[in-house]
């Protein structure tokens, strides 16, 4: 058996930026090859898959002992911890979500590490907690991921997740009392609950228990089913409605339809963008029959339909199905013909609902959003007012209830909640959130630029007011596009630490995104991925060009997928930046397919199992694409040790990978593995204090070598 050995060379550095002969920890190369379609291709670093051995336990604990040696040495990291710890530490509350008499709503105290969730008796009630995360486990690592009220008012369905996971464990607590049944659910992932109408039980998918020791959260999930858990009952007797045992990757979850009547059924399978959707006919809302057949109301997986509710004899869906930037139709049930009920327009069609006889649309103009109405035969209805240019991060009411929440942020004010009556149509600030900055002194601008091969791209750019373009800015560069993903004017914290000592913050909307439609997404995905690394390139050379900032002064940012996106391009234009910080990144696009839930990304990637999937994939793949022998930007690459969703071993062979090949004068390239935490930002379950933490060492690394000296706190 092979054996590896593990040599720690812990030198001290002369100087972070620039040192000479980096030492990291040595990784033995292996001798395994796969050979693709005919081409035998080198995987050296394999060995690093298996994350329970003592060899990758070690050489994880060496990484993160000579990564902590080199950022001990960055004072930035501890300035921005400070600073970022502070514009944290503000009261906010979530938006608010009605069922029976009760409101829920999430509230934080400033740096609680998560939100407990709070319940109400009526809009005027008084507010007592229902659920404190904070008291399930000491570091703050067990998330409220999910929550589901019954109908009736009496159950609260909730999901935990713990450690960053990304399974989650299903729990029922009693509304009123406040104490939980003893019902336990395990092995849910990606999940909802959806309560039949009788309050009896709720449906929910899972996968089969994984097998194969400590690594077996990491496996390739297959064979997903939906079943119904009745309440007061053991797992074990849970009924299985729908599987496709035929179909073992694909994917599909159930939601019972607004009238109770209908389990609809959304399918997808890898390497399709669309999806399918059928329906069980449960024949009564208060006495659910789970036997009856399952009807294929749409089965052609050729375009997007997202269910939005149902009304006599019709199913409401948007769709891009002959409109790229989405329309609404109405499916009748009895086999006749859909109809369009609101066409597509020049705007994007985000997202839709349906409530009180309204059609609510959340429609996106150059990553902007505006909220209009319609009856539900497709008559316009009005707009709802919105504070200014920004984002609707969601809007929560139900299907018969006037009532509407919407939350609004942009990228300088963490924004309102609204609360609008559709009965009347007036609109009132029902929450706003303050915190202790100031924006004033601050901008936001919109600017268009031509990528490579013409095509416009939008990029948000947030900087003081009478910013000198004179090239020495430090510019923090955050990219993602992929998966139909929008980027949005939303406000979030650690970009108020960097633009308010004069630095410039940087959105820019990639194809692959979602920000202009189905086309812009498309334009990005498969054999045209080259096009969002083009995009990405197009922009940091534009700033640079246009005296904003200068190509030493440049941070490239960019996680899951934006993490591939920032491995492609460091490898195509070392020269481009300071630094880079991918995160949680997806590295090898020869294997990603074969973990966790990682054969559904196909729909975005494509794979290597085809032979065109590995020439268009092997071209651009992160791991398989780093220059030997060039000179690399300073990179701190991170991930978690409990990551599920894109496995650690990307970055790990990437970085092993690049540590021996890159040319020794590169600035340092660096990992840390976070313990007890997974997929981080995107997984909505990460605790303050460990957010913090994070974008201190990140913000703090490319700081540092872009030579920005920060002061201790915001200039004037």
């Amino acid at each position: 058996m092979l054996k590896y050995l593990f040599l720690v060379l812990l030198a001290p550095f002369l100087s972070l930026a620039g040192a000479a002969a980096e030492k990291y920890p040595v990784s033995l190369k292996g001798d395994h090859v796969d050979i693709y379609h005919g081409q035998k291709v080198a995987d050296p670093y394999r060995w690093l898959e298996a994350l329970d051995s003592p060899a990758t336990q070690e050489w994880v604990a060496a990484q993160n002992a000579r990564t902590d040696a080199t950022l001990a040495q960055i004072p930035e990291r501890a300035v921005l911890k400070q600073r970022l710890t502070e514009l944290w530490n503000y009261p906010r509350t979530g938006l608010p979500f009605k069922k029976a008499q009760w409101y829920f709503f999430t509230k934080n105290n400033g740096l609680q590490n998560q939100s407990p969730l709070f319940v109400q008796a009526g809009l005027a009630g008084t507010s007592r907690v229902l659920l404190d995360p904070n008291t399930l486990s000491a570091d703050g690592t067990t998330a409220l991921a999910l929550t589901a009220p019954s109908p009736d008012g009496r159950w609260l369905g909730y999901g935990l997740a713990r450690g960053g996971s990304d399974w989650r464990e299903l729990r029922l607590r009693d509304i009123a009392s406040g104490l939980d049944a003893p019902d336990i659910i395990k092995w849910a992932k990606f999940t909802g609950l959806s309560w039949t109408h009788d309050s009896q039980g709720f449906f929910y998918s899972r996968y089969p228990e994984p097998t194969g020791g400590d690594s077996k959260v990491f496996s390739k999930l297959e064979n997903r089913a939906i079943y119904y858990h009745r309440v007061g009952t053991p797992q074990s007797v849970d009924q299985l409605v729908f599987a496709l045992p035929e179909h073992p990757t694909w994917n599909f979850g159930g939601t019972v339809s607004p009238d109770g009547r209908y389990l609809v059924i959304a399918i997808s399978q890898p390497g399709k963008l669309g999806n399918s959707i059928y329906y069980l006919d449960l024949l009564s809302a208060q006495q659910p029959q789970f036997t009856g057949p399952v009807v294929k109301l749409i089965d052609a997986f050729t375009s997007s339909y997202d269910f939005l509710g149902n009304q006599a004899g019709r199913f409401y869906f948007t769709t891009d199905q002959a409109a790229a930037r989405g329309k609404i139709v109405a499916w009748p049930l009895d086999g006749s013909a859909p109809v369009t009920v609101i066409a597509e327009s020049p705007d994007v069609m985000e997202r839709a609902r349906i409530s009180a006889g309204h059609l609510v649309v959340i429609y996106m103009h150059d990553a902007i959003n505006r909220v209009a109405l319609f009856t539900l035969d497709g008559q316009p209805a009005g707009e709802i007012p919105l504070p200014g240019l920004g984002s609707v991060a969601a809007i929560s009411g139900q299907f018969n209830d006037p009532e509407l929440f919407i939350g609004y942020s942009s990228y300088l004010a963490p924004g309102v909640v609204l609360r609008h009556d559709l009965g009347t149509h007036k609109t009132e600030i029902y929450q706003e959130t303050k915190i202790d900055f100031d924006p004033t002194p601050y901008e936001v601008n919109q600017v268009f630029f031509p990528s490579k091969d013409g095509t416009k791209i939008p990029m948000f750019l947030v900087h003081k007011k009478n910013l000198r373009r004179d090239g020495t800015a430090p510019t923090w560069l955050y990219g993602y596009g992929g998966f139909n993903i929008s980027f949005k004017p939303t406000f979030a914290v650690p970009p108020l630490a960097w633009i308010e000592r004069g630095g410039i913050y940087a959105y820019v909307c990639l194809r692959g995104g979602g920000e202009y439609g189905d086309e812009w997404h498309k334009a990005g995905t498969k054999e045209r991925k080259q096009n969002v690394f083009d995009d990405y390139i197009g922009a940091a050379d534009w700033l640079v060009a246009q005296g904003y900032t200068a190509h030493k002064k440049l941070v490239l940012d960019g996680r899951s997928n934006g993490g591939l996106l920032l491995g492609a391009v460091v490898n195509q234009r070392p020269d481009l930046a300071a630094a880079a910080v991918p995160a949680v990144g997806v590295m090898d696009m020869l294997r990603f397919h074969k973990f966790t839930v990682g054969a559904g990304w196909a729909s975005d990637y494509g794979n290597s199992d085809t032979p065109e999937g590995f020439r268009y994939l092997i071209a651009y793949s992160p791991l398989h694409t780093i220059k030997a022998g060039a000179a690399y930007p300073a990179i701190l690459v991170t991930t978690g040790e409990h990551d599920d969703r894109v496995f650690p071993a990307h970055s790990y062979k990437y970085t092993a990978t690049a540590q021996a090949l890159a040319d020794p004068t590169s600035g340092p390239i660096l990992i840390h593995i976070a313990a007890n935490a997974g997929h981080g930002g995107s997984s909505g379950t990460s605790p303050v204090s460990k957010t913090i933490e994070d974008w201190a060492l990140r913000m703090g690394f490319g700081a540092h070598f872009t030579g920005w000296l920060l002061p201790t706190r915001a200039q004037p």
